[in-house]
């Protein structure tokens, strides 16, 4: 194992010990309780299963064989999650073959960052996790299962999911994921599209086939944002079937990856070792591979703040110094879009995960010792499902990429580093994604412009008032102060820039997204400008250097931290439910602690 893997893991364990222990001992008094339905009372237990057919009934009311809870995030408005809408049928009949019962315990509300980004709907976005978190808490808490099926993929809902799931840590616990839609135009042709749009060459309609050609069916979109990270965390955490995260919907390997999905559960219900309960599958180990594999594959700068969450739901304390140090060590060995040409459908192609797991344990990047849903050891997840006579069969996956343009072994990777840093400065703390930014736009030290919102950036933009070097500093956009909306719609005018020769850059406190792209951006800046950070107090003109190399992030102008801060009200906030929010708002914590409501 390498020394500062060995090393960032250990501080981990002994920052998280005290809350280990307690998470342990809440989780083993739920796993020693016994069986769940047997506490129920008759009428609870009548209640539970009137809606169940003549067989599940029977298994229900016996509590002999396993019930299964699925907690579904289906809509059919998410192309990701459209291939749900079937799922839970799907699920009964395999239950069923396998002898238990299955019932959808709930849903939880699954938006779109897709269609919110640039729209007010964004500032619920983030807060979202939360909801979902407790809407799925909610959902088990009849205590009728014995074992939890996610059928989840995107931004927030993951994470949400796996925040609830790991609280009732004594249940045995899988995701199903639903597979990215296959291939539409290039994602090259997509980014000529948008920078078209934004440089006035073509019209909406325009636009808007060009987005319609790409986002253009059921399944996951393609590029490489927070959804496909998602996906990735799922399977190098050991909480997806190996190979399973990536194979189109409306397949036979999918489908046949779905009834395999509920046969393992279902074995590891059956076996009453608390071992194959997900308490015991993320581990301070587990942890530490989901943010290898996120600094390997380039992954979304969300998972900055919700790995954070995920982990201190099974009490495990991690910081953006532990994603900093092991940035620093672990290679960068994929390319995909944002930070390449190809999408995800190539990259599995070219050899996906099980590569992926397969040159990082060969090189001691990452931590074998592991319980997964699957089996002990990591090294399971360097096989491949294929399709055989009677099912699933398992097989080697690749010892080799495929396609080195977009998928490289350790030895030979990409970059020597991972692509997500640590910033910091009188500024304040926060992240950077350098992966997709080429070195020579690094660093940057130019004089602040300030926009109080993305919008007067765009009207800028368009005004031809921005050809010239510069740092845009966008504050007031934290949890506390608006939800931490991502600011996607800044990416294509900042690409055009930079393009244009002008050395620019970008500081905030809200989001960049997963789809972070080839600009310098400072982002999660905290403290954020609503409670007096520095970041709130930086004025147009004052010189800011932003180094994605040292990752330091500092106004340069003297005396900037004594000014006084500047305010924005919020509390007068209305329109699509924002008002709901004003408590989140108020107890939010920061980026680093997760911007989380509900720890």
């Amino acid at each position: 194992m390498n020394e500062i893997i060995q090393k960032v893991t250990d501080r981990i364990t002994t920052r998280s010990a005290a809350h280990r222990k307690i998470y342990f001992d809440r989780i083993k008094a739920q796993f020693d309780a016994g069986p769940k339905r047997g506490k129920l009372s008759c009428g609870n237990l009548a209640h539970g299963f009137a809606g169940c057919g003549s067989v599940d009934k029977n298994i229900l009311a016996e509590d002999i064989l396993p019930n299964i809870a699925i907690v579904t995030a289906y809509n059919d408005m998410l192309s990701a999650h459209k291939p749900y809408e079937d799922y839970p049928q799907m699920i009964r009949k395999y239950a069923n073959k396998y002898e238990a019962a299955a019932q959808v315990a709930g849903g939880v509300p699954a938006m779109c960052d897709g269609v919110t980004q640039g729209q007010v709907g964004m500032e619920l976005s983030l807060f979202s996790r939360d909801v979902i978190a407790m809407s799925a808490a909610v959902s088990l808490s009849h205590n009728m299962y014995d074992g939890v099926i996610n059928l989840g993929i995107c931004d927030k809902i993951v994470p949400g999911m796996m925040i609830a799931s790991l609280k009732f840590g004594h249940l045995p616990t899988i995701f199903l994921p639903g597979g990215p839609m296959p291939s539409g135009i290039s994602n090259e042709e997509k980014a000529r599209i948008r920078q078209d749009f934004a440089e006035g060459k073509i019209d909406r309609a325009a636009l808007l086939k060009g987005e319609s050609d790409s986002y253009h069916s059921p399944g996951t979109c393609t590029f490489y944002g927070t959804a496909n990270s998602n996906q990735m965390l799922m399977e190098i955490m050991g909480l997806q079937l190996p190979g399973s995260s990536f194979v189109n919907p409306g397949t036979p390997l999918r489908e046949l990856l779905n009834e395999e999905g509920v046969k393992v559960l279902l074995q590891n219900i059956k076996s009453g070792n608390i071992e194959n309960s997900i308490s015991h599958v993320v581990s301070e180990k587990t942890v530490v591979n989901g943010i290898i594999g996120l600094l390997a594959t380039g992954g979304s700068t969300n998972h900055t703040i919700h790995l954070i969450a995920i982990a201190a739901a099974a009490g495990i304390i991690i910081n953006w110094d532990d994603f900093s140090d092991l940035s620093a060590v672990i290679p960068l060995i994929t390319r995909v879009y944002p930070n390449g040409a190809a999408d995800v459908n190539h990259f599995h192609a070219a050899g996906g995960m099980g590569y992926v797991i397969r040159t990082l344990l060969e090189n001691g990047l990452l931590h074998d010792d592991v319980n997964t849903i699957f089996g002990h050891g990591l090294n399971l997840y360097t096989q491949e499902p294929k399709i055989g006579e009677k099912g699933i069969k398992w097989a080697n996956g690749p010892s080799e990429s495929l396609n080195t343009s977009i998928l490289r072994s350790a030895t030979e990777p990409f970059q020597a580093e991972g692509g997500i840093k640590r910033m910091q400065g009188n500024i304040g703390r926060g992240v950077i994604k350098i992966s997709a930014v080429e070195e020579e736009n690094r660093i940057i030290e130019a004089p602040a412009i300030v926009f109080d919102e993305q919008e007067d950036f765009i009207k800028a933009f368009k005004n031809n008032e921005l050809n010239k070097d510069f740092i845009a500093v966008i504050p007031f956009q934290g949890p506390k102060q608006n939800g931490m909306p991502e600011l996607h719609q800044l990416t294509p005018s900042l690409t055009i820039l930079q393009k244009r020769g002008y050395k620019v850059g970008l500081v905030t406190d809200g989001r960049m997204s997963g789809a972070s792209g080839k600009v310098a951006s400072a982002i999660h800046i905290w403290p954020e400008a609503r409670d007096g950070g520095v970041i709130g107090k930086i004025q147009t003109g004052d010189l800011i250097r932003l180094d994605g190399v040292t990752g330091e992030l500092t106004c340069l102008t003297e005396g900037v931290e004594n000014r006084p801060a500047r305010t924005k009200d919020n509390d007068n906030v209305y329109g699509v439910g924002r008002e709901l929010f004003q408590i989140a708002r108020k107890v939010v914590t920061n980026s680093e602690e997760g911007a989380s409501f509900i720890f």
